[in-house]
């Protein structure tokens, strides 16, 4: 039975207690736990929330987003790790919960501490800022990578299906270990006197102690210092280097960066084909342009010529002739036509035709004398005197005259 005179408090007055009870407990703050990341979920506000885990427990956990912001590794769940935090207790639901603010990878904190140091440190020295562009259509190509490794094959495999004509000179080197640094090195070095356009390095996919020999310092400076632009095919795409920040491209396999680096030879020859069409187009347009515009500045020429003007001045000198030959032909026409009027009308008052009527033509004969004898005044008895008749003439003596 309850005891009415016992205190009664609310929920939350329990859960207050306890998360001071807990806050007061020093071996709960500040503790580092180790366990398997599940139910992980990003929050979009940036807070992080996750189960740690071992064989037989869990507990939640909670990183706000300011915390999480400085995370040197993308946490996923099945990861083991390391949380540093304080244990308290979420009030609102009477639940007690880790809140992190520091979180480490189980057993390769130091280096991934060394990762995230030394890439900060060659950042602020610009040696992430050289991306320099990668040939198009390389002909030759410098390959660094261990010479019985699958990384190899493949990207032989990819280069020769897509470009066969491209040219593979094989640097071998050691990959993984601790002298594979100055392997990597020396072969970068080598590939500087070769023919190679693109040089590409790297290897398989593995942990992070494995890939760890791109990780080194002096490495990442032999990888700025290339001549030759570099791409970096160094592990699977969820590997990250030093050496993927510092080369001019980072493919996410080997056999990505074959196919960065080589173009489809039947994309390149589909290209050809377009840009041929286009350049034929092209011409012809240019050829029919150009033709017309000779065409134009040829009649402009021929216009202006001097043997267009004679040509012209011909024509029409035949033309003034022809019609001077026309003018004259009616001008000798219509004064034939006048004459043969006039001749017409000088006939019919011809004295020729007045004797044919039967008269005659008297005329005195005396020296300066051929007036026509119209009055008997003008002879005398005994003159001789000329008849012309319609035929012929004759000659006649006067011997009487009559008034």
């Amino acid at each position: 039975m309850m005891n009415n005179e016992q205190l009664t408090i609310t929920v939350s007055q329990v859960n207050a207690k306890i998360a001071q009870l807990l806050k007061k407990e020093k071996s709960l703050s500040d503790i580092q736990v180790k366990g398997e990341i599940s139910n992980f979920t990003f929050h979009k506000t940036g807070h992080l929330y996750f189960t740690l885990k071992d064989e037989s427990s869990s507990v939640k956990a909670v990183m706000f987003a300011q915390a999480a912001h400085g995370l040197k590794f993308k946490p996923e769940n099945g990861m083991k790790v390391t949380v540093r935090g304080d244990i308290r207790v979420f009030e609102r639901d009477g639940q007690y919960q880790l809140y992190a603010y520091e979180m480490l990878p189980e057993g390769m904190g130091a280096l991934y501490l060394a990762f995230f140091e030394l890439r900060e440190k060659l950042e602020k020295e610009g040696l992430f800022s050289q991306k320099r562009p990668i040939p198009r259509n390389p002909g030759n190509i410098a390959v660094i990578t261990a010479e019985t490794g699958a990384a190899l094959q493949d990207i032989l495999n990819v280069i020769s299906r897509r470009n066969p004509l491209v040219t593979v000179t094989v640097i071998p080197a050691l990959v993984q270990g601790v002298n594979a640094p100055a392997s990597v090195i020396a072969a970068l070095q080598k590939a500087q006197i070769t023919n190679a356009e693109i040089i590409i390095f790297g290897r398989g996919g593995g942990s992070i102690e494995d890939l760890q020999a791109f990780n080194d310092e002096k490495l990442a400076r032999a990888v700025y210092d290339s001549k030759i632009p570099t791409i970096s095919a160094v592990g699977h795409e969820i590997d990250f280097t030093i050496a993927d920040f510092v080369a001019d491209l980072r493919a996410p396999t080997p056999s990505a960066a074959a196919e960065l680096s080589v173009p489809d030879i039947g994309e390149i020859y589909q290209s050809l084909d377009l840009l041929k069409a286009d350049m034929r187009l092209r011409l012809n347009r240019a050829i029919a342009y150009n033709f017309e515009r000779v065409t134009a500045m040829q009649r402009e020429i021929n216009a202006k010529s001097p043997s267009s003007k004679l040509a012209d001045y011909s024509r029409q000198l035949s033309l003034y002739q022809t019609q001077l030959k026309t003018a004259i032909g009616n001008a000798i026409s219509n004064k034939r036509q006048s004459l043969i009027t006039e001749m017409k009308r000088i006939d019919a008052l011809s004295p020729l035709n007045v004797l044919m009527r039967g008269y005659a033509i008297t005329t005195a004969v005396r020296a300066g004398s051929a007036r026509p004898l119209t009055d008997i005044a003008d002879v005398n008895i005994g003159d001789k005197v000329n008849i012309r008749l319609h035929k012929g003439r004759i000659t006649a003596k006067i011997e009487e005259k009559h008034a």
